[in-house]
């Protein structure tokens, strides 16, 4: 119990440092810096850089969801991985040096250069701590979410905070931090969740009812990652206009992205990381949804409040674009989470996920910013901008309301629940039989009733390797056929 203490402790650390290096650097490039600071080029040069960027990471996203291309990419971030990603750090300091020595360059070449570095580097940096966050338990993995994400924006804060205005810089130097961790936790491509995972499981096993409805939920989340992504880029469309300071802007968005962070892990009790705390499930009898669900209420809120008090706070000398980025950073935590559940639910790791709904997440703030410069700059008798926020605003309380909702979160719960009730099944199963490592892995996919070939596919093993490992299964088992042995899963369920 000792040495499992001591691992949980260890990747924990390790997780939070790691992925706080990332979303740090992540929010350092998405917010933080621009090579045309202070200048009026037109709307989309104004936002180049974060054009750039966000449509790096869509495009690297998207290529990562295709099946035939994710391992050849996550061969790259493996070796990103390995060098410490100081390529990348080192190409970015290279083009801050080369325009801090001649700022007569063509700028906007430059913008191009460091979101193509950047956004590919944050992409396969992301996807690889999909893999190694989920090969945690979910109940582990998505506190330290939270945390590392707070720890992030807290330090994108004190360099905000600095009256220099390239202090964002030193900030290049985080994905050797974010790729130090994911070496020390040591999850190498083809490990980890991706193919040992439980996969969901009610009577029945190989079509489950909790496969459909997981099937379901994941387009529903997909649906509602891209109208958060539109809501947020519109508004980030008229950030320019905001009369504040940038670096004031940004303090109140990370400070206020902290606090939530703070009050979202109050949903998990005293101690969030603590062995037996539900991160998904409802802690209490007359709740609906865990905490999971009350940190996503919570970020809909603070975005919400942002959109319906822009004109009320700008008046009083604070941004309302600010609040509005702090509620669409705890939505891209939350988002974050469900892409590891979802990871979880289909039996794999979370790399499929977060290519799938990142890529839905920026191409919808993309278009987001695209649409708000069309029609904030369209001439008329009333104020676009205004109704711009409002329709946004709008726009969030719809996917709340009818696409992810409150009640998806509960039937998540479910799913979850009953994911956890196969975990058991299998875990049961191989300590009554004492079946080895490598068999115990096998196990679940047996229980769903894949082929032998598809088994074969999903470990890089050969079919009759496979094959041997099912025959000592049966034996071990008790068994002689496929079936029998989902008829074993189904009494060892019904014990539990």
């Amino acid at each position: 119990m000792a040495t499992m203490t001591l691992s949980r402790l260890r990747q924990a650390r390790y997780a939070i440092l790691g992925f706080g290096c990332n979303q740090a650097f992540l929010f350092a490039m998405l917010y933080l810096g621009s090579y045309n600071e202070g200048e009026g080029h037109g709307f989309l040069l104004d936002r180049a850089d974060l054009l750039c960027v966000l449509v790096s990471m869509a495009l690297t996203f998207a290529l990562m969801g295709r099946s035939q291309l994710r391992l050849t990419l996550m061969s790259l971030a493996d070796k990103l991985v390995t060098c410490l990603a100081a390529p990348a750090a080192l190409a970015l300091f290279a083009l801050a040096t080369v325009y801090a020595l001649n700022p007569d360059l063509p700028w906007l070449a430059l913008a191009v250069a460091e979101g193509l570095v950047a956004g590919v580097s944050l992409a396969l940096l992301l996807c690889a701590w999909g893999r190694a966050l989920g090969a945690a338990s979910i109940d582990q993995s998505v506190p330290e979410v939270f945390i590392g994400s707070a720890l992030g924006a807290a330090v994108c804060f004190f360099v905000a905070a600095v009256p220099f205005s390239e202090a964002y810089v030193v900030l290049y130097v985080l994905p050797v931090g974010s790729a130090w961790a994911l070496r020390a936790l040591r999850v190498p491509s083809g490990q980890g969740a991706d193919e040992t995972a439980s996969s969901p499981s009610v009577r029945g096993y190989a079509q489950d009812e909790a496969s459909k409805k997981a099937d379901e939920l994941t387009g529903r989340i997909i649906a509602g990652t891209v109208v958060y992504g539109v809501a947020t880029g519109a508004v980030e469309a008229l950030s320019s206009s905001a009369d504040l300071p940038l670096s004031t802007s940004l303090s109140v968005t990370f400070v206020l992205f902290v606090l939530y962070c703070a009050a979202a892990l109050q949903l998990y009790g005293g101690r969030p990381l603590s062995p037996g705390v539900k991160a998904v499930l409802p802690t209490g009898p007359n709740q609906e949804v865990g905490p999971l669900g009350g940190a996503y209420r919570l970020a809909i809120l603070l975005m919400a409040g942002g959109f319906i008090a822009v004109p009320l706070l700008e008046s009083v000398g604070v941004s309302g674009v600010s609040v509005v980025l702090a509620g669409y950073l705890g939505i891209f935590s939350v988002l974050v989470s469900l892409f590891l559940v979802m990871g979880r639910v289909a039996g794999r790791d979370a790399v499929g996920s977060f290519a799938h709904g990142f890529a839905a997440l920026f191409a919808g703030e993309i278009g987001g910013i695209l649409l708000g410069g069309a029609l904030s700059s369209a001439p008329g008798p009333f104020d676009v901008s205004a109704a711009l926020v409002a329709l946004a605003g709008v726009a969030v309380l719809y996917a709340y309301l009818f696409l992810f909702t409150d009640r998806d979160m509960a039937v998540l719960s479910v799913v979850i629940a009953q994911t956890d009730r196969f975990e058991e099944v299998c875990e049961l199963i191989a300590r009554r039989a004492k079946l080895s490592k490598r068999e115990a892995e096998i196990l679940p996919l047996a229980l769903r009733g894949r082929t032998a070939e598809r088994i074969a596919g999903e470990f890089f093993i050969s079919k009759n390797t496979v094959d041997t490992h099912l025959r000592r299964i049966y034996v071990k088992c008790d068994v002689h056929t496929r079936q029998e042995l989902i008829d074993l899963g189904e009494r060892t369920e019904a014990e539990l």
